[in-house]
């Protein structure tokens, strides 16, 4: 696209008017009258435009700063990965639209807690790559259908109509829910299996062996007999 520049215009107008106060004011008739008028334009007109800060592109705008570009996520190197993660902000996204339109406040506490389960679910696999198998079924199946249920409650609810079909189909939706954010709480909770196996192993070693080392207030227990007790015995 071919750009022209914008001249500002005030310089000239300054100038027409220079021309029309010196016509009344002072004869033209000798060419040393006109060299004079001419020298007295050209200055007119650069302080002018330098007092005039209007001059632009045509074609440009201005006044309107260019809408800012959302930003993809960096790529994590994984493209299984990434596409989790894109999926899952449209899903949290979808979540948040769908907080917005239903108005029954305990659909709309259920979603916001199935936001809030699965920001850390998507942020668990992130940082846990290996554990992306883990979350294909609820990938593929129970977030996008939990998802599909919402916006099919969505839009039965803003009808604003009574009927067999769509009271059943609300009420069962809302039934529902506390079971769905419990599937959720369940599958966040999977994810960490394997840490919490390990920890409490770690945990198991450490007082064993703080226990044998006499380091902790209960050593290991020790059948002790009395020094006066003649008697010897064996517990099994």
């Amino acid at each position: 696209m071919k750009t022209e520049v914008r001249k500002p215009v005030a310089p000239f107008y300054a100038v027409a008017v220079l021309w029309i106060v010196y016509a009344l004011l002072f004869p033209l008739y000798a060419p040393a009258h006109y060299a004079l008028l001419t020298a007295a334009s050209a200055a007119v007109y650069l302080i002018a435009g330098a007092l005039c800060k209007s001059g632009g592109v045509l074609g440009e705008k201005k006044a309107a700063p260019k809408a800012e570009r959302k930003q993809e996520a960096p790529s994590t190197g994984n493209a299984e990965l990434d596409k989790m993660l894109r999926d899952g902000r449209l899903a949290i996204a979808e979540m948040k639209r769908l907080d917005d339109n239903i108005a029954d406040p305990g659909v709309s506490a259920d979603i916001v807690r199935l936001e809030q389960v699965s920001e850390k679910i998507f942020e668990a696999v992130r940082e846990r790559p290996e554990k992306l198998p883990q979350i294909h079924k609820f990938m593929d199946y129970y977030l996008p259908t939990t998802l599909k249920l919402l916006n099919g409650y969505d839009r039965m609810s803003a009808t604003g109509v009574s009927g067999e079909n769509i009271d059943g189909t609300l009420n069962k939706v809302e039934g529902m829910m506390r079971n769905i954010v419990a599937a959720f709480e369940k599958q966040l909770d999977a994810l960490y299996g394997s840490e919490a196996l390990d920890i409490s192993t770690d945990i198991s070693v450490l007082e064993t062996m703080m226990a044998r080392e006499g380091l902790t207030g209960q050593p290991l227990k020790a059948e002790t007999l009395p020094k006066d007790d003649p008697d010897i015995r064996l517990e099994l």
